[in-house]
């Protein structure tokens, strides 16, 4: 029975140490990642002015960042761009907020280090961001297109307040140090290469990140990319899904032409100018369709060419829904 007894001691020691290894290596050692890079990245005009166009049209910087008014259609910003706000939402820490990206919030971070949060997913201090931002998707791009970021958010004046980082829960602030990844830069191809190209800016738009299913926990079932259903709960009631953006006729963009895809983009523009009051359990859409409406027609052809190559795939979405009945849109 002694003998019993000492094996099943050994087994429990065993295990407490083993389990403590594992809860050592998520809190000490991860995030796994490189150190903030030493640069410093030199504001040229050309530089800042593609940072322009990616933060506000194909990157959602500008829509995440920033206040936006959720009880009119399309969400339109209000405010300065970039201030962050405090995120309501019980899932979240009650201190969570998106961060301010104006001098206030980053003004003391080196460009490095902001190149490594927005890349690889890991503040200044060297603590993991809740990947709400898709920094794996920007870890894929062009290096230069990320320095160009970085020189546009250089010329923003400061506005607001700065937020605390979150306090996160066990097991989650634990947890959240496996989501940064280490990144797997790729150079912009040539516009030429349509296909190409177009790959390119579905990634860094993080067009999956959204156009997409997700388990009980959150995480990107594999497989289903672009096939939509991501839900969005509307702050006036409701619940809108992401679409179903793969080449399939009946639940999809298969029918499509490539103009009405670029048209789809720039009636956007229109439509948040009339600044259109949203009612109780009207219909409201969480896709930034007024910022990517900015984006160049060659662009949006780019993007549409590379849908159109993607495999069809089946998947019928209920576009809006209200106490889980589907609501029908004109």
């Amino acid at each position: 029975m002694r003998k019993l007894y000492r094996i099943l001691g050994i087994v429990l020691l065993i295990g407490v140490v083993a389990a403590g290894g594992v809860l050592a290596y998520l809190r000490f050692v991860l995030p796994a990642v490189d150190r903030a890079p030493d640069m410093k990245v030199e504001l040229t005009p050309e530089r800042v002015a593609r940072g322009k166009y990616l933060t506000h049209h194909v990157m959602g910087c500008m829509d995440c960042h920033s206040v936006t008014d959720d009880k009119t259609f399309l969400h339109p910003v209000k405010g300065p761009l970039g201030t962050g706000y405090t995120v309501n939402d019980p899932a979240y820490p009650k201190n969570a907020a998106v961060p301010n990206i104006t001098p206030i919030g980053v003004g003391k971070w080196t460009d490095g280090e902001l190149f490594r949060a927005i890349t690889s997913g890991v503040r200044k201090d060297g603590s993991a961001l809740f990947p709400l931002m898709p920094y794996e998707a920007f870890g894929q791009a062009d290096p230069e297109d990320i320095k160009a970021v970085i020189a546009y958010l250089r010329t923003l004046p400061p506005a607001g307040q700065a937020y605390e980082k979150p306090d996160w829960d066990f097991p989650m602030n634990l947890l959240i140090n496996t989501f940064p990844k280490q990144a797997k830069f790729t150079k912009k191809p040539d516009q030429s290469n349509e296909l190409g190209y177009g790959r390119y800016l579905v990634n860094i738009a993080g067009c999956t990140h959204c156009h997409v299913q997700r388990d009980e926990k959150g995480a990107p079932i594999a497989g289903t990319e672009f096939t939509g259903g991501m839900p969005f709960k509307q702050a006036t009631g409701g619940v809108a899904f992401s679409a179903n953006i793969t080449p399939d006729p009946e639940t999809g963009i298969g029918k499509w032409t490539r103009q009405h895809f670029i048209e789809k983009f720039a009636n956007a523009t229109f439509e948040a100018e009339k600044k259109t009051a949203v009612g109780e359990n009207q219909f409201n859409t969480s896709m930034p369709w007024a910022f990517y409406s900015g984006m160049t027609d060659e662009d949006l052809g780019a993007i549409y060419s590379y849908l159109m190559s993607l495999r069809p795939v089946a998947h019928k979405i209920d576009k809006f829904v209200v106490d889980d009945h589907p609501v029908a849109l004109k």
